[in-house]
């Protein structure tokens, strides 16, 4: 949250029971940091910058904690976590593909017969150390695999449609799944 920019995407929910779906999506957003808006001497004597873009194609598997569906009552509501797996495409300092092990919470909220509206933050790990294009000064035998590669995060609001109704049937078929007319 030090420096947001806009960001925008798309996802494809597939909900296999109230409490758990699998979701996939593709995520666009600027990157920016620059050492001179902290107050440490050790940044604002190195006086860094980069900017860049971020993209992102992932999936992800969502727990709901409590039972949603958008085909529920009005005001139903459920917080929820995800996980998965992404690739993402860095384009600050050079660019790269690069994997990545996306993170997410949320609030998800029913207010109009299929619409929803989602509340999410995730938080990105990625396997990489040069968005901002500096080569850390730690000794190799001091790396973590937690704290020496760079993270990204994406938060949003997301307006949801339910576009698919089977428990509804296809109103093609109800001669068939009907009684039929003689």
């Amino acid at each position: 949250m030090y420096s947001p920019l806009p960001a925008g995407g798309a996802f494809y929910r597939y909900n296999f029971h109230p409490r758990h779906a699998i979701r996939g999506n593709i995520f666009f957003g600027g990157l920016k940091g620059d050492d001179l808006d902290f107050k440490n001497s050790f940044q604002v004597n190195r006086a860094a910058s980069f900017s860049g873009m971020v993209g992102e194609l992932a999936i992800q598997f969502e727990f709901n904690f409590l039972p949603y569906t958008t085909e529920g009552k009005f005001w139903d509501f459920s917080p929820y976590l995800a996980a998965g797996a992404a690739v993402t495409y860095i384009n600050s300092t050079s660019q790269t593909l690069q994997p990545a092990i996306p993170f997410s919470l949320g609030f998800k909220v029913n207010v109009y017969k299929n619409m929803g509206l989602e509340v999410e933050y995730g938080f990105r790990k990625t396997f990489y150390d040069n968005f901002d294009g500096l080569n850390d000064m730690v000794a190799p035998s001091d790396f973590a695999w937690l704290h020496n590669n760079d993270w990204y995060s994406f938060t949003g609001i997301a307006l949801t449609w339910k576009i698919f109704n089977t428990l509804a049937g296809c109103p093609t078929y109800n001669d068939v799944d009907g009684k039929r007319r003689r």
